[in-house]
């Protein structure tokens, strides 16, 4: 062994390769986040509005029809039709002459015995969502599903009543467990109130969570709080 040898010289590193292909992917990749969001949004939108035009401007007449005197169509034309109906209809119902003709074709519905089942349950299922003093589907809760220990994303629709309220022994109310993907789809199931927490998540949020299968999960406001005091 050689003594008089210098002090072993480090060895040099070679930085790895620069693979300018993986940035240009992640590039791809973000611009597909971005624009895949807003594209199929728009698409659905204009599916929407064709749809509607399609079965509705060729009901309108031709001397009310701007499209007859006009070279180009107007999209959205059949929409607008269909708002302002709806809001005539909801004008006149409202009034004493409307009100009295719903009431009429609503007695003449409620005698008929399969219309009036499927009537009932659509009226009711309308009024519980679109009334503005309705607290249904405002509040997001966690339930114990399918069994002890696993924790589900639910929905509190009302307050348990009738026969299913009192055949139990505790405070009960309805929730709406959804499937994932897919929201509409799920199970009505009544549960004690103290078997659920509350969380404070938004409607729209648990629903992306639902949607998103769990990537997409929204901030905890409880914690964001702590951490701004800090």
């Amino acid at each position: 062994m050689n003594e008089d040898a210098g002090p072993e010289r480090p060895k040099l590193v070679r930085p790895p390769p620069k693979r300018p292909f993986r940035r240009l992917r992640t590039y791809f990749l973000t611009g597909i986040i971005v624009t895949g969001p807003i594209g199929i949004t728009i698409y659905l939108v204009w599916l929407i509005i064709a749809f509607i035009d399609n079965r509705i401007t060729p009901l309108i007449p031709d001397r009310y029809n701007p499209e007859f005197y006009l070279p180009f169509n107007i999209p959205g034309l059949g929409l607008v039709v269909v708002l302002v109906g709806l809001t005539l209809v909801g004008f006149i119902s409202v009034h004493f002459l409307g009100r009295t003709f719903f009431l009429i074709g609503e007695n003449l519905v409620n005698r008929m015995p399969v219309v009036r089942s499927v009537y009932g349950a659509l009226k009711q299922i309308f009024e519980t969502v679109l009334a503005q003093s309705s607290t249904s589907f405002r509040e997001v809760v966690l339930v114990e599903y399918p069994r002890r220990g696993l924790w589900a994303l639910a929905f509190v629709t009302s307050v348990t009543k009738g026969e299913v309220q009192r055949l139990t022994e505790k405070d009960v109310v309805n929730i709406f467990l959804p499937t994932t993907p897919n929201p509409t789809s799920g199970f009505l199931l009544f549960v004690p109130r103290n078997d659920l927490i509350s969380l404070d998540m938004t409607v729209e949020e648990g629903i992306k969570m639902v949607i998103s299968g769990g990537l997409v999960t929204p901030d905890d406001p409880k914690r964001s709080k702590a951490q701004y005091a800090d």
